[in-house]
């Protein structure tokens, strides 16, 4: 084929370093923010923390204490103590931590006399084990580990062996494979010496997936008890813990999760007042003394030297790198405060007191609309931001909610209609749970146009399982 050269012209959309730093800033809560700010400021040399001039940073005033003694007669020596040497040592203070539940567990192991061998594979055997206390490999899969990563070879067999070992353990039930495992391993901890616990082993026992799914008659036709006995049962196992996990606490690491909001409203007088929490997000600029290292190598005839040209080259990217991260800082203040605002409007009745029946409906097209920017990046703003108010964190992705119409024609927020669902099913009969077809009537009747899978849907959204789980004795 003959090799020739054609002119095309084509329409490509790219977008540019600056615009890529704006989308990944804007999607960061504060804390996130707070350490991208601090790697920057490691990778890029001209860049600097500016310092915060506040007058709480002021240096208390220092007050002799002769300005109390002034008018009494007691010694001045009476007034200083020193109970140091000047060969004391300041020692250090160390904090440490409680012992982690692997380390409970293999505490615990030393004292079972297990040979070398033994040892190393029930400690690799808890440190399988979840925080929730079970252990949801299977042994074919462990036993293939360490062969990997400790080079000894083992049997499924012979890590069941040490498993029940790691079950007679504190806390009870620490090691399960399942939820049915665990109640019994618990139970098996118990002395069994009432009719409930008896009844209670035999159920998890025999009769577990008809437990589970609440079969409740059924069972009680099969136990032949009655319903006081078997209501006693149920106590027993409902005294037991699904997680042994939680059952241990010794100071370890804390995983509860701190929220720290974006935005702080407050709400004084009838006026809101909207700011951008950037307490500990540090302020950055550009370092000058690098600004002048290029004029001293440029020359007044505005010539560079050879040597030179590389060095400048340098610094003139890092330059242009960060004034293009703080111009994407300043982009995001602007951006998420512009959101903000417009969300505050959209739902000014609501952040007066909190009421969700006063939540509007709203989506994100609604507020894209208002603030002119694009779905996607009221999108970005809102994933996983919060807004402190003045009855609690709120997050804002949960103040978004569909419209429903009513039979007047009005729209309602999905929130109203959840709301019903949980009044109603907090009210109903637990020996006859409300179905979703009797809730979708309900609501009808109400006049909120509602099908039955739209019921089931905001049903599970609230976490409330179906009407056969909520079923009682």
């Amino acid at each position: 084929m003959a090799i020739n050269q054609k002119q095309v012209l084509s329409l490509q959309q790219k977008l540019s370093p600056q615009q890529i730093q704006m989308i990944k800033l804007l999607e960061l809560p504060a804390v996130q923010l707070e350490q991208r700010i601090k790697q920057e400021i490691e990778d890029n040399i001209v860049l600097e923390e500016e310092e915060r001039s506040s007058e709480d940073d002021e240096q208390p005033q220092q007050i002799s204490v002769d300005e109390y003694l002034h008018d009494d007669d007691t010694p001045s020596y009476k007034s200083r103590i020193n109970n140091f040497s000047k060969d004391d040592k300041q020692r250090p203070v160390y904090l440490t931590e409680g012992r982690s539940l692997q380390e409970y567990l293999i505490e615990q192991l030393r004292y079972r006399n297990l040979s070398e061998r033994d040892m190393r594979l029930a400690v690799y055997l808890v440190g399988s084990i979840d925080e929730d206390g079970y252990l949801r490999r299977d042994l074919e899969s462990v036993a293939d580990d360490i062969a990997f990563t400790v080079g000894v070879e083992t049997t499924a067999a012979e890590l069941e062996r040490l498993l029940n070992v790691i079950h007679e353990l504190e806390p009870a039930g620490i090691g399960a494979r399942d939820l049915r495992e665990c109640l019994l391993l618990q139970m098996a901890q118990m002395p069994i010496n009432t009719r409930p616990r008896r009844l209670a082993r035999k159920i998890l026992t025999n009769y577990f997936d008809e437990f589970v799914k609440k079969h409740y008659e059924k069972l009680m036709a099969r136990l032949q008890i009655s319903e006081d006995d078997f209501r006693d049962a149920i106590a027993e196992i409902r005294h037991l813990s699904p997680k042994p996990g939680n059952l241990y606490a010794e100071g370890g690491t804390d995983t509860t999760p701190y929220i720290i909001p974006d935005f702080i409203l407050d709400y004084q007088d009838g006026r809101f007042t909207l700011s951008l929490n950037s307490y500990n997000v540090p302020e950055v600029r550009v370092n000058r003394r690098y600004m002048e290292m290029i004029r001293e190598m440029v020359g007044s005839d505005g010539r560079v030297r050879d040597k030179d040209k590389e060095a400048i080259q340098f610094v003139k990217s890092k330059i242009d790198s960060a004034k293009w991260f703080i111009s994407a800082i300043k982009q995001r203040h602007d951006t998420l405060m512009r959101t903000m605002q417009t969300i505050l409007d959209y739902q000014e009745e609501y952040f007066k007191d909190g009421d969700k029946s006063k939540l509007r409906p709203m989506i994100l097209k609604d507020i894209a609309d208002r603030t002119g920017l694009d779905v996607s990046t009221i999108s970005r703003v809102v994933n996983s931001k919060y807004v402190q108010t003045q009855f609690g964190i709120i997050l804002l992705k949960s103040l978004f909610s569909e419209a429903m119409q009513t039979d007047s024609g009005e729209e309602v927020s999905s929130y109203e209609i959840k709301n019903i669902l949980q009044e109603c099913i907090d009210e109903e009969d637990k020996r006859r749970p409300l179905t979703d077809e009797t809730l979708m009537d309900i609501l009808n009747s109400k006049g909120y146009r509602i099908a039955r899978r739209t019921v089931a849907k905001y049903r599970e959204m609230l976490g409330i399982p179906v009407a056969r789980l909520r079923k009682q004795i």
